[in-house]
Parts: C-alpha cells; structure tokens; sequence
C-alpha cells in the first residue's frame, strides 16, 4: 500500500476545497498573475485574496515572488501526485465494490427469473 503524508494530503485537499482557490489556480495555469490581478477577476479585496493564496501556498500550489509592492502568484512546486494516487485508490476499492454489488443484484435477477416470479 503506498504511504502518504497526511498533513501534506489535508493542506492540498483543504486548498481545494474552495471554489475561489480552484479558480486561482486555473487562472495561474494560463498566467502568472499579481495578487491585485486575482482580487479584480474573482471580485474580491486584497485581504481576502490574500488569504486564499497563502492557503494555496502552504500547501505548496502557488509560489509568489515580491518585487517592490507587487506579489506575483505561479503555480507552485507540487504536482498532485500524491492526492491522484490517493484518489485513484479509492476510486478502485469503490469500483470493486460497485461490482460486486452489480454481481449481487444480478445473481437476484437470476433468481427471480428461475423462481418464475
């Protein structure tokens, strides 16, 4: 089984939980974007995107860069591959339990039709 680290796993699912910082790390795929640019396409203050991109940042998906008064955001270091393969675990033990669920209904079915009923 692989062996993930659960404060790293709770930072990068807590940032992404939020809609705003989805969309900031999206926004910061296509560009790399001031702090000032983020607040003005989400409709938010300084402060409160301030806040969402140090959450961003703790968790190591953007990394800002501060040139006089202006903080530029990027995209982080950290590529998700620990939260996919997380993810990917589970959606595989969900799987092979919807199978056999599927198999369960269909051995009823099977049943019903021998029964004649």
């Amino acid at each position: 089984m692989v062996q993930y680290l659960p404060a790293r796993l709770d930072a990068s699912f807590a940032a992404l939980s939020d809609a705003t910082r989805r969309g900031v790390l999206e926004q910061l795929g296509r560009a790399d974007s001031s702090i000032t640019d983020l607040a003005e396409t989400f409709h938010m203050t300084l402060t409160g995107m301030k806040k969402h991109v140090v959450v961003l940042e703790r968790a190591g998906l953007v990394a800002t860069d501060k040139v006089g008064r202006v903080r530029t955001c990027r995209l982080g270091p950290r590529r998700l591959a620990e939260e996919m393969a997380w993810i990917e675990q589970h959606r595989q033990l969900w799987a092979s339990r919807f199978d056999a669920l599927d198999q369960v209904v269909e051995d009823l079915k099977q049943k019903e039709r021998a029964d004649g009923t």
